[in-house]
């Protein structure tokens, strides 16, 4: 019996990415040969450059404003403000995912307009080109709550299972499993970062052996993994938090103390 692996590997050469760039030419001018079941990894980044998502920004903070849907938490610590905020893809991330790193000065770099679809037209075009079944992910680096340091997570999928729902199914002790869904997704997504590397300029890796998980183009994409708010346990920051049931607490009090003209004339 053969145990089961992964053969994960970078695609070197790829190069400085500029709007209007075939990602699809680019990939294959790498000389990679793709076989069927193979997951392409690519960073988020040069999918918005190609895609042209510049935005000129003096200010990053105003264009991370701009991205905003939601304020989570906000932190200032050495006069620097970091803020976790909803973006408008429904994730929750530092800087609502605005990117000044390797961007020419006076610019900003937003997410891809919709990452799903660059995904699925990404695999769509490789699978047109090459004859071969692949699906494609589209990472950014995010952090975590309780954890220190950042992992690369799917933001966009195409063609790969998001999630392995092993609800049903039973351990080796015989139990039935009633809540086990790993994200697979994130798990390839980190795993194709450890062969990427942040700067070395190699942004797209094949994560090779899960071919179980690369299925139709209309599979669920990453946004199906975005946990809605009405699931959302931890929706504020902890001094937010506080801060609102602070808020609501006193106004309910002022309400109840309150004479009932008082009431009315508010």
């Amino acid at each position: 019996m053969t145990a089961p692996g992964l053969h994960v590997f970078a695609l070197p050469g790829m190069g400085e990415v500029r709007p209007g760039d075939d990602l699809v030419g680019l990939i294959l001018a790498t000389g990679v040969e793709l076989q069927h079941g193979d997951i392409l990894v690519v960073t988020s980044k040069i999918v918005s450059k190609a895609e042209g998502r510049y935005v000129q920004a003096a200010d990053r903070e105003a264009a991370i404003t701009a991205e905003t849907v939601r304020l989570v938490a906000s932190r200032t610590h050495d006069g620097h403000t970091m803020r976790i905020v909803e973006n408008r893809l429904g994730m929750v991330a530092a800087a609502a995912g605005v990117d000044a790193s390797n961007t020419p000065d006076g610019w900003v770099l937003l997410l891809p307009e919709d990452p799903d679809r660059s995904a699925r037209a990404l695999a769509a075009g490789l699978r047109a080109a090459t004859g071969a079944e692949v699906g494609v992910l589209l990472s950014d680096t995010l952090g975590r709550p309780w954890r220190e340091g950042q992992i690369d997570v799917a933001i966009g999928g195409g063609g790969v299972h998001m999630v392995a729902d092993l609800r049903g199914t039973t351990d080796q002790a015989g139990k039935v499993l009633s809540v086990t869904t790993p994200c697979v997704a994130d798990e390839l997504a980190a795993a194709a970062d450890l062969v990427k590397g942040k700067a070395s300029g190699n942004p797209v890796a094949v994560v090779r052996g899960r071919g179980d998980l690369v299925g139709p183009l209309d599979l669920p994409g990453a946004s199906s993994i975005v946990r809605g708010a009405d699931r959302d346990l931890f929706w504020l920051g902890t001094a937010e938090a506080l801060d609102q049931g602070y808020r609501d607490g006193y106004a309910a009090a002022r309400a109840e103390l309150s004479p009932p003209e008082q009431k009315d004339a508010t």
